[in-house]
C-alpha cells in the first residue's frame, strides 16, 4: 500500500478534528480566494468549482463562499495571497513538495524551514525534486464500494489512465483535464470516494521504517497543521504497524 494513500487514510480520519480546529476553513477560504482571481463563476472555472464543492461538503456557510468568491474577484477588499511552492527532504531522503499561500513571503518561508530541520528533513532549492512529481487526478475509493472489474469499466470508460490495486483501497489515476469526467462517472455509480483532489503524485516511493518513518508522519501533519499551507505531496511509503 502506498504511503500516499495510507496518509490520506489518516488525514480523512483526522478531518472532524481538523474542522474543530477551524483550520479547514481557512484552507478553504484561500483556495477559492485564490481560484476565484481567474473568474467567479463556478460553471466556467474547474479550480473554483472543485474548491466551492470541498467547501459544501465541509458544511461552509454559503455567505461565506460567496465573500470568498467576491474577494477573489476583487468585488470585496480582502487579503491578498501569494501562491508558492516549496521544495525539501524528509528523513531517508523522501521528497516533499508544500502548496502554501501566504501573505507574507518571508514569514512563511522561515516558518516551513523551521518545520524541515525540526522533523528531521531540510527545505531544498526550488526544482530539486519537482521532477519526481506528476500533476494527476488522483481519486481512492474503498474496496467495499465495487469490484475491481466494475470499477475498471466505469473509470476506463471516462478517461481514467489508471486502476492500482491499493490493498484496502483502490486508486485511480487521471489526466488533470479528465478529472472532473472520471469523477462525475464515479458519483454517478454510486460511489463516494474517499479522496478526489488534483495533486502532485510520485513517480516512485522510498520504503521508511522505524524511526524515519515516525519522524516523517510526524513532518506531514506539522506541515499540514500550518495555517499557510494548502496540500503536502511526499513520495514515502511505511508499513502499516510504523503507520500506526
Amino acid at each position: 500500500m502506498s504511503g500516499h494513500s495510507k496518509w490520506h487514510t489518516i488525514k480523512h480520519k483526522k478531518g472532524a478534528l481538523d474542522a474543530k480546529r477551524g483550520k479547514m476553513f481557512t484552507k478553504l477560504i484561500k483556495e477559492i480566494t485564490v481560484a476565484a482571481r481567474t473568474g467567479g463563476d463556478i460553471n466556467a472555472n474547474a479550480r473554483l468549482r472543485k474548491a466551492v464543492s470541498d467547501a459544501k461538503g465541509a458544511n461552509m456557510p454559503n455567505d461565506t463562499i460567496d465573500r470568498a468568491i467576491r474577494r477573489g474577484t476583487g468585488a470585496e477588499e480582502g487579503v491578498s495571497y501569494e501562491e508558492i511552492t516549496y521544495e525539501g527532504y524528509g528523513p531517508g531522503g523522501v521528497a516533499v513538495m508544500v502548496d502554501s499561500m501566504t501573505d507574507n513571503r518571508n514569514r512563511t518561508v522561515a516558518e516551513i524551514r523551521h518545520i524541515f530541520s525540526k522533523n528531521g528533513g531540510n527545505l531544498a532549492t526550488a526544482g530539486a525534486v519537482g521532477w519526481i512529481f506528476e500533476k494527476k487526478g488522483y481519486i481512492v475509493i474503498s474496496k467495499d464500494a465495487k469490484s475491481e472489474d466494475e470499477l475498471f469499466e466505469i473509470v476506463t470508460d471516462a478517461g481514467a489512465e489508471d486502476l492500482r490495486d491499493d490493498q484496502d483501497n483502490f486508486e485511480i489515476i487521471t489526466a488533470p483535464a479528465d478529472f472532473d469526467t472520471v469523477l462525475d462517472a464515479v458519483k454517478k455509480a454510486g460511489i463516494e470516494p474517499q479522496v478526489a483532489e488534483v495533486e502532485m503524485v510520485p513517480k516512485e516511493y522510498k520504503k521508511l521504517e522505524g524511526n524515519d518513518a515516525r519522524q516523517m508522519l510526524k513532518l506531514m501533519e506539522s506541515l499540514e497543521d500550518h495555517d499557510d499551507v494548502q496540500k503536502v505531496s511526499a513520495n514515502f511509503d511505511i508499513s502499516e504497524a510504523d503507520m500506526e
